[in-house]
């Protein structure tokens, strides 16, 4: 057998955990510096990535005067208190025909100019203003503006309140009005 000298290391306790280089990091750390700088690497890949695709896909744009659509120009009604104003309730919920003549005569229409009625139906989807001729289409939004709004819809061939006579309009209000 080789018959070794003995030197400084001999006598070092054998129990020691470490090896080699002494000066090394504790490895239980690397690990969590590890996970970490993954995880900061894959959040900047997937934010970068869904950048890119939201570029790519138009979504997203870099110029810098925003483009505007042109908007239709919101067509506004006169409130003419001058036209006859029939009014229908298409709905199972009673009154609500006299709730509405009263909105209109208090906005400045002739109590004998405001008829209310009920309808033949009771299941009238959205309330309506239906106006005959051209003419009255203004007349027939100020009324939806003034009854809190409603579609305005033109019918030539909607019965008319005094046989054709004079300025008229008619509502009819919608399952949208009930409560029920």
């Amino acid at each position: 057998m080789v018959n070794l000298q003995r030197d400084r290391f001999d006598d070092a306790p054998r129990d020691v955990a470490r090896v080699g280089a002494h000066r090394a990091e504790h490895p239980r750390l690397n690990g969590w510096i590890v996970l970490l700088w993954s995880f900061v690497a894959a959040l900047i890949l997937i934010v970068a990535g869904t950048l890119v695709s939201f570029v790519l896909m138009g979504r997203i744009t870099f110029d810098s005067a925003p483009v505007q659509s042109p908007t239709p120009a919101a067509e506004t009604g006169v409130v003419d208190t001058s036209y006859r104003v029939l009014i229908l309730n298409a709905t199972p919920e009673e009154g609500l025909d006299v709730q509405m003549r009263d909105v209109l005569i208090g906005a400045g229409w002739e109590g004998g100019s405001v008829l209310n009625s009920g309808a033949a139906s009771s299941d009238y989807p959205v309330t309506t203003v239906i106006y005959v001729s051209d003419e009255d289409e203004k007349a027939a939004r100020g009324i939806a503006e003034v009854i809190g709004g409603a579609e305005v819809q033109q019918d030539p061939e909607y019965p008319v309140l005094s046989g054709g006579e004079g300025k008229q309009v008619a509502v009819v209000i919608g399952l949208d009005r009930s409560g029920t």
